[in-house]
């Protein structure tokens, strides 16, 4: 039996460090992602506009091109939800802004491309002038984290157990 004075549950505090680096590494995923899911385009957009190929090589191409922005378009949500509430908020602030750019610029491609129908080189262009404006914005961003002061995180977590 217990008295009125004792406490009906037992708490516990729990510390855990995060250290710097894998803040660090958070921090660039998204980034990282972006800046993989352009170079294939970037490589392959000039071979297809520039070199005359036949028809099939052309359509592999094309499509080696678009694949990896719509794979990692899937991924990056999942990437975006843990790094976005790492503890680090600065992980938080440049996964945040990696997917502002990122979505932002694929956003404007649905809308814009509407009036490109079926002419394949201006949904290449398209890519291109997003790629280029994606590309060199997020290898800054990722210098940027590299500079950045990092810091070990502290996390203290509550455990209630019944008594």
């Amino acid at each position: 039996m217990t008295s009125q004075t004792e406490p009906l549950n037992n708490t516990m505090e729990e510390t855990k460090v995060i250290s710097a680096a894998n803040a660090r590494m958070f921090a660039r995923l998204f980034n990282l992602g972006n800046l993989l899911s352009f170079l294939p385009g970037l490589i392959v957009a000039p071979i297809i506009l520039l070199v005359e190929m036949e028809r099939t090589s052309t359509i592999f191409m094309f499509i080696a091109m678009i694949v990896p922005p719509i794979l990692w378009f899937g991924i990056s949500i999942m990437i975006y939800i843990i790094s976005r509430h790492h503890p680090n908020q600065l992980v938080g602030h440049y996964t945040q802004q990696a997917a502002y750019r990122y979505y932002g610029l694929i956003g404007i491609i649905i809308p814009v491309g509407t009036f490109f129908g079926t002419d394949w080189k201006l949904w290449i262009l398209m890519g291109g002038v997003v790629g280029s404006i994606i590309v060199p914005w997020t290898i800054w961003e990722l210098i940027k984290t590299q500079k950045e002061n990092w810091q070990d995180t502290v996390v203290s977590q509550t455990e209630g157990e019944m008594a």
